[in-house]
Formats: structure tokens, C-alpha cells, sequence
């Protein structure tokens, strides 16, 4: 399990590029018949990238879950969003099958025993996008399809950030104990996702960026209002946001993103926002 530590805005400010990217971006994450896993230290955030082909995966294969989370048990203490970026595929979750088309999810309660991954067809795989979260209760692990998730459109063609928020583990939607997902996507047209920008200091976020053409790429803006940085990013890739980073981005062509956050609340404008005359 690659584990990443928390970073401190000041310290940040004199990172090179290669720090940036060794601290806040996830790569590679969906590697066939292979379970990738980033714990992040930033409210205790897992990512984990499943890309079940020749055989079906558990939660935890490749993973000492006593080792990385002092528990007998992946999700003894944590509940989990999950995303399906590929091909149709299934997660069997204590002995209950789902069936995952593209863009669908799957939310998985806490004290969930067994969590097995498969793809329906080799060779198109489901491609997973898992984020975890600790949690105090448990909840009813239900999937919620892409057509039935809350949709808020927002932005404009004028703006070039024509976009519709769908919100799937959201109070709106379903009851958790911390964590909230959902995915955006941005209209022919438009590249601009979540500018003006904004913070929030009592959750992180982090993003991954999907249905990227080939040969695109996604600018992705983080750190403080006045202290901004990029990071360049391909299809497929993840990235890590505290508290205190701005998180935006700008691509070479529209693109879909999921969006995860987990703190202190689940208030989805509980932000902080910036004009962007403001950014420097």
C-alpha cells in the first residue's frame, strides 16, 4: 500500500514539480487482476484501483489490512463508494451480487465482511474506482445508477464550464457517515470544472479524472488561493486535496470527474469560495 503523509501549506510552496506530483497525484491505479491502494493520511482517506480480467478480486488482495489499518477486516471500521470507469462488471458484497454498468455505484457499509470485484467480460474489464472513508456506524450498502443520481446542472457554454454535478452517496441521496461522492460531467465545449474555485476547510477531496480522449490532458489546480500550482494529468488518474487546497482544473477537452470528500460534515456548500481576480 503506498501511503502518503500530510503536507503543510507552507512547506508546499517550495515544492518542484516532482514533489507535487509524489505527494498529491495517484497513477496507475487500474493494473489487470491487480488491487492498487493509496492511504492517505489527509482524514484517513483509502483509494483504491481494481481492475478484476482473468479472475475476481477481493477488497483486500495485495493488502495486510492488520499491517495498514489494525483491524481483522477491510471495512470493519470504514465504509467505501465505488465506481465502475469500464466495462460491465459486478461487486458481490456479504454474499449479494450488484451488477455495475459504466458510471454506475455502489456504496458498502460499514462491518461488510466480504467484498469480491469481477468483470463481466474479459476483454472489455470493469474498471473500479474505490474510495474509503473511516466510520462509526453502519449504513445500508445500495446502489444507486447513474440516471437515478441527484443532478444539479450548472456553469454555461459562455463560461466554457457547462457541466451537471450528479451527487450518489450524498445526503440528498442515501444516508453515510461521512463520506460523499459523485461524478461530474462537463458538456462538449467546456473545460473548466469547479472555478471559481473554492476550499473547504473542515473536508479534503479528491479527484479523479475519466473519459479523457486520447492525447488530452487536464490541468489540474491546487494549493492556496494566493500559492496556486498545477498538475498535469492523464485519463485514469487520481489526486490527492487537503483541506486547504484549492481544487480545480482545465482540460485539452471535456472530461468526466469523481469527486470524494470526507471531514467533519457532509454539507455540500459548506465551502469557501474565491473570484478569480483573487488567484495568483
Amino acid at each position: 500500500m503506498d501511503i502518503r503523509y500530510s503536507a503543510h501549506p507552507e512547506d508546499v510552496k517550495r515544492y518542484t514539480t516532482e514533489e507535487l506530483r509524489k505527494e498529491f497525484l495517484i497513477q496507475n491505479l487500474y493494473q489487470p487482476d491487480t488491487v492498487q491502494a493509496v492511504y492517505s493520511h489527509v482524514d484517513r482517506m483509502v483509494v483504491l484501483g481494481i481492475m478484476p480480467v482473468n479472475e475476481a478480486l477481493p477488497i483486500d488482495k495485495g493488502i495486510d489490512v492488520w499491517a495498514n489499518f489494525g483491524t481483522n477486516f477491510f471495512l470493519e471500521r470504514r465504509e467505501a463508494g465505488v465506481f465502475n470507469l469500464g466495462g460491465a462488471g459486478w461487486i458481490e458484497a456479504d454474499g449479494v451480487k450488484y451488477e455495475l454498468g459504466f458510471e454506475d455505484c455502489l456504496y458498502i457499509s460499514r462491518s461488510t465482511k466480504s467484498v469480491v470485484f469481477g468483470s463481466n467480460d474479459k476483454e472489455q474489464p470493469a474498471r473500479f474506482y474505490l474510495v474509503s472513508a473511516p466510520a462509526h456506524k453502519d449504513c445500508k450498502t445500495t446502489f444507486i445508477s447513474i440516471k437515478d443520481a441527484n443532478k444539479r446542472p450548472c456553469g454555461s457554454k459562455e463560461n466554457s464550464n457547462e457541466r451537471v454535478i450528479n451527487q450518489f452517496i450524498h445526503p440528498d441521496v442515501l444516508e453515510t457517515c461521512q463520506l460523499s461522492m459523485g461524478l461530474t460531467q462537463l458538456a462538449p465545449g467546456s473545460v473548466w470544472n469547479s472555478m471559481p474555485p473554492h476550499t473547504h476547510e473542515r473536508r479534503m477531496e479528491i479527484y479523479t479524472y475519466f473519459n479523457l480522449p486520447e492525447g488530452e490532458v487536464v490541468l489540474h489546480l491546487m494549493g492556496q488561493p494566493q500559492q496556486t500550482r498545477h498538475l498535469v494529468m492523464q485519463n485514469y488518474e487520481a489526486v490527492i486535496s487537503p483541506s486547504w487546497s484549492l481544487h480545480a482544473g482545465c482540460g485539452t477537452s471535456n472530461y468526466t470527474f469523481i469527486w470524494a470528500m470526507g471531514g467533519e460534515n457532509q454539507a455540500f456548500d459548506d465551502m469557501d469560495t474565491f473570484g478569480v481576480n483573487k488567484l495568483r
